[in-house]
Parts: structure tokens; C-alpha cells; sequence
């Protein structure tokens, strides 16, 4: 089902009454950056070309996101194997819908060098250890969530919250939610890799769901809601910062305004939180006013299930831009074609919001990504 530029490829009545609702109305842009030290085991993620550069990925993106590519970041775009960050796309939006921009530090090695509102979160460690948080940690940020997702909505009744996120190794943390939510995932997920390394990012979520039951087993886990898995034991076991803070925000802004989880199968995984979180915890929330945009790089990847895994988990409404770099004069571009970088830093969720408050069609994002990139060369070379 194809809107202008937004293809909608689950529940296709929540995501026309979506779009015709939002259409025409402005966004408010906030991005949650996390971190979690999966993301430094080599290979797992290409969102920088080294475990060094993967630890800022988060920092420069923010910097990016917030200044803009004439400005000396504290933290430099990280190389990348192959392709652009996704974050130019980003910027390209919000510069043009000159749409308020708010940065969240969930849980980062480092404070990013940006105005960022501190969470009072900490990093994750490897999800392999079944013991990636501390539960109270957990807590706190999902109440920090919640009272931020007020807040925003609060800012924009008429419009939307769009919900971007940067956490490198975030899809294997997804794969564990997702994995101990009891959603079939494996082999559905997405990664910045132009083949997603399933098995890797398999074996690690084996390894953590196996710890976590150890833990149960001895009883270092107190779950309230046994036999069922209490959500946020299972952030606290196999997840990140990120993901419990975004799913607070969206429960909390969906009762008073429209929501775009920007990402791709790292927001699924938060959509599948969000219902759990509100079963759990008997939190009311409009799941109407909830929709994961994400590019068509993810949506479309042959390596993953994008649209199979939003079908498996209850009334998600999956769309995605269908913005091309087929004909970029940038290679860096032209690599999202071949399957890396795909997303990140709601670059997808950004596409959409082009396409729906701004109207733009492709040739006009198109231009306006590159031109972001233009400007960062011109800048860098001055």
C-alpha cells in the first residue's frame, strides 16, 4: 500500500488513518542514545570501523543531528566500512522543518557535547551476561520515559512525537527482547551490514536468555509477575537503556498525541515492550496513535523479516519512506542500495516526516541529503 512516498506494509487502516490524521502537521524531533558494550564485540555492528570509533558512534551523531555539518565536533562522524550516516538524512529534515530537536543521554560511556538531557541512565553490558542493567536502573528510566513522553506531547496535542534512537548493537539487544517477550525473531532482525550476521547476534542472545534463567534459578532475579517474565527484569538481563525509555515516552505521549517510533526492528522491539510494559504494569496508552517508521532499506532487507517480525507482535503498523540513493552522485550513498548502513538516529522516521509535513517528493529529499554531505566536505576541506 503506497502513500505518495510512504509505504505502509502492516496493519494498512491504523497507518492511513495515521497519515491522513498527521498529514500537513509538524513533528517534534527527539532522539535516545544508549549504549550497550555488545556493541564492541568485533563484527557485530558496522556503525564505525573499529570497537574505538563504535564507543562515539552515539556522540558524533548527536552533534551531527544538533549543529549541523558547519560546526568542529568534539566527536567527528566515525568511518564507516562502507556508506554516509544516517544521521545526514536526518539533519536534512529537521533543518528544513526547523522542528524542535531534543537529545536524550539514556546511558552513554561519555556525555555527548551537545544541550543533551541527562536520563540519569547507565551502559549496558554484554547482553551475554543475562545481567545487562541493574533493575533499578531500568526503573528509573522507564519513569523518566514517561514523564518525558507527557511532556513532549504536551508541546505539539495537534502533532507528532517522532522517536529516533542511536544505539550501536542495538538490533542484537532487540533480538533479545523480542527473543524473551517470546516473539519469533531469529533470523529477523536487521543490522548495518549488507548480510545480517544472524548467527553471531544469535549465539550472544542464546548466551544472555541462558544466564538470565541461571540467575532466576538461584533466585539473584526476583520476577513479580512469574511464570511471566517481568519486562523490565528482562531489560535489565538482555536489553539497553534506550529501549525502556523510548517505550515510557511513546505509553505516555500516545495518550495526547501522535507517535513515530523512528527505527526499524530495534522500535519493533520496542513496540513489543510497550505492550508487555502496559500489561504488566496496567498503564493506559493508545495504540492507534503509535506507528514504527523506518527506511526501505530495512523494511525491504532479503537478509532480514522486517514486515514478518511487525506482523508477529500485536497491531503493529509498519510503514517505511521509500526514498532511493539508486541515483545519488555520492558513492557513500549509493551504498544504502547495496544493503549497509540502512538506518539510524530515525532517519527513516526523519524521510517521513519530510514527505508529510513538507510534502517533499524523492528528488527534493534527495537533494537535500546531499547537499548535507556537500557541506560537510566543503567544511572539512576548508
Amino acid at each position: 500500500m503506497t502513500n505518495d512516498l510512504i509505504n505502509i506494509y502492516t496493519e494498512i487502516a491504523h497507518g492511513e488513518a495515521w497519515i491522513a490524521k498527521y498529514r500537513g502537521r509538524l513533528p517534534v524531533f527527539a532522539c535516545i542514545l544508549g549504549f550497550t558494550e555488545t556493541g564492541l564485540i568485533p563484527g557485530i555492528s558496522a556503525a564505525g570501523r573499529t570497537p574505538e570509533d563504535r564507543l562515539y558512534t552515539a556522540c558524533a551523531d548527536a552533534e551531527f543531528l544538533y549543529y549541523g555539518p558547519e560546526y568542529q565536533p568534539q566527536y567527528p562522524l566515525p568511518p564507516l566500512a562502507a556508506g554516509a550516516s544516517p544521521v545526514l538524512i536526518s539533519r536534512a529534515v529537521v533543518e528544513a522543518i526547523k522542528t524542535p530537536v531534543y537529545i536524550f543521554n539514556a546511558g552513554l560511556p561519555q556525555p555527548p557535547a551537545v544541550p543533551a538531557i541527562d536520563l540519569g541512565g547507565t551502559p549496558a553490558k554484554c547482553l551475554s551476561l543475562g545481567a545487562a542493567l541493574e533493575i533499578t536502573t531500568v526503573r528509573h528510566l522507564l519513569e523518566q520515559g514517561l514523564l518525558w513522553g507527557a511532556e513532549l506531547a504536551a508541546q505539539n496535542p495537534q502533532g507528532y512525537l517522532t522517536l529516533g534512537e542511536c544505539v550501536v548493537g542495538g538490533t542484537t539487544t532487540a533480538l533479545a527482547v523480542l527473543t524473551g517477550l517470546g516473539i519469533a525473531a531469529m533470523g529477523k532482525v536487521n543490522s548495518s551490514h549488507p548480510v545480517c550476521n544472524h548467527e553471531q547476534k544469535w549465539s550472544l542472545v542464546q548466551a544472555g536468555l541462558e544466564k538470565m534463567r541461571e540467575r532466576r534459578e538461584a533466585g539473584e532475579i526476583n520476577f513479580s509477575s512469574s511464570p511471566l517474565t517481568d519486562p523490565l527484569e528482562l531489560v535489565a538481563a538482555v536489553g539497553d537503556p534506550m529501549q525502556v525509555v523510548v517505550a515510557g515516552m511513546a505509553i505516555a505521549a500516545s495518550r495526547n498525541c501522535g507517535v513515530l517510533l523512528a527505527g526499524g526492528t530495534q522500535m519493533l522491539a520496542v513496540c513489543a515492550l510497550i505492550n508487555a510494559i502496559a500489561q504488566a504494569y496496567t498503564l493506559s496508552w493508545q495504540p492507534q496513535a503509535v506507528i514504527v517508521g523506518t527506511t526501505r532499506w530495512v523494511a525491504e532487507d532479503p537478509t532480514g523479516g522486517t514486515v514478518e517480525l511487525a506482523r508477529n507482535i500485536n497491531q503493529v503498523c509498519l510503514l517505511a519512506t521509500q526514498l532511493s540513493f539508486a541515483d545519488s552522485r555520492y558513492p557513500q550513498f549509493r551504498a544504502y542500495e547495496q544493503g549497509f548502513v540502512k538506518e539510524g538516529m530515525g532517519a527513516g522516521g526523519a524521510a517521513i516526516a519530510a514527505h508529510l509535513s513538507l510534502d517533499w517528493q524523492q528528488h527534493q529529499l534527495l537533494s537535500a541529503i546531499e547537499m548535507q554531505l556537500q557541506r560537510l566536505s566543503r567544511y572539512q576541506h576548508s
